[in-house]
């Protein structure tokens, strides 16, 4: 049976970063290590959870407005960490350790977690939780996200045209120079595009990434016009460490899986091939599933709670919080992933 207490263990970062942060020293770098270390720990312990829904489940649990809250709260809990995050860096006499631990620990918890509360709420269709995926994706300065992700990425995984399909061969930090701006200019393109389409002027609030831009000009000069220049830079930088974290994700979810070229510039359809999963258990409950990949491109409107194991997908050979760790050292994610690379190739 799925419940939703399990989903909801991220909402024990925020305090306990507040806490590591007040005791002070390298208490601060706690939250950090807790994360990387720790989570790695936990999926070793409680091992895989296996999960497919029958029809009347899926149609209960999509209904259930649990999990749904979870999501919805952690928006006020993210604003308020950041807004006392960047207030903290900018008024305390913080040493160096404990001024590098507060960012750390707070982008950690910004990406890890609240950009994947990000991901599911801009998958949603109503305005509301629209709204609040927006809201989470501009405290950590990547709003295009939610243009890039759900009509770039979702379109043209595992193809040329996607920025954030990692290559085979591609060491994390090499992709991640071309995943950020390429997103960014991926989503740019996707709103002109749609300018073009409806006949409107590209320049215009009716462009999300205009909007967008305005959304990030003014948090910036509001936290500056707060507490001064070093607030905007506490707020650069866990931002900086929050979408790192993110496109580190996205390299793990894709890399080296790509779909055939049947006609030029054309692709075969998506299918759970495409996608490394995982089953977890720890990994998918402090992400919501995410790393139950191959579902959630199979069908994008499935909410979290609902998405299932997918044995047609390659399986990860551990769970997120560990593959974070190997995909930092490019040599070693090599030595990992390409024999099982060699043995889907073999396969087909």
């Amino acid at each position: 049976m799925t419940r939703v207490w399990p989903f909801s263990i991220g909402f024990l970062a925020p305090p306990l970063v507040f806490l590591a942060v007040e005791r002070g020293g390298w208490w601060s770098l706690l939250p950090v290590l807790l994360l990387y270390a720790g989570l790695p720990v936990g999926d070793a312990l409680l091992g895989l959870s296996a999960r497919i829904h029958g029809p009347d489940e899926i149609a209960r649990l999509s209904e259930a407005w649990s999990f749904r809250l979870i999501t919805w709260l952690w928006v006020p809990v993210q604003a308020a960490l950041v807004l006392w995050a960047v207030h903290r860096f900018a008024t305390a006499p913080l040493t160096p350790v404990e001024q590098v631990g507060l960012l750390l620990s707070v982008g950690t918890v910004t990406g890890g977690i609240g950009i994947t509360y990000a991901h599911e709420l801009v998958h949603r269709s109503g305005r509301f939780e629209l709204a609040l995926g927006d809201v989470l994706l501009a405290l950590v300065s990547y709003p295009h996200f939610a243009i890039e992700h759900v009509y770039g990425h979702h379109r043209h995984v595992g193809t040329p045209a996607d920025p954030v399909t990692a290559r085979r061969g591609e060491g994390l930090y090499r992709f991640m120079a071309r995943a950020i701006p390429g997103s960014v200019a991926h989503a740019w393109h996707i709103e002109v595009e749609r300018a073009r389409r409806a006949g409107r002027a590209v320049w215009s609030p009716g462009n999300r990434m205009v909007r967008y831009a305005i959304t990030l000009l003014a948090l910036y000069a509001a936290v500056g016009l707060a507490w001064g220049p070093r607030a905007v830079i506490a707020l650069a930088v866990q931002s900086v460490v929050a979408f790192s974290l993110l496109e580190t994700i996205n390299y793990i979810e894709h890399y080296g899986l790509v779909r055939a070229e049947i006609a030029p510039g054309q692709f075969e359809r998506v299918s759970a091939r495409h996608s490394w999963d995982s089953n977890h258990r720890v990994s998918n409950w402090l992400l919501i599933n995410l790393a139950r990949h191959a579902d959630h491109h199979l069908l994008a409107s499935k909410r979290y709670q609902v998405l299932d194991s997918t044995d047609a997908a390659p399986q990860l050979p551990a769970g997120y919080g560990t593959m974070l760790l190997v995909a930092c050292v490019p040599p070693l994610w090599r030595r990992v992933m390409h024999p099982r690379l060699d043995a889907l190739t073999a396969s087909r």
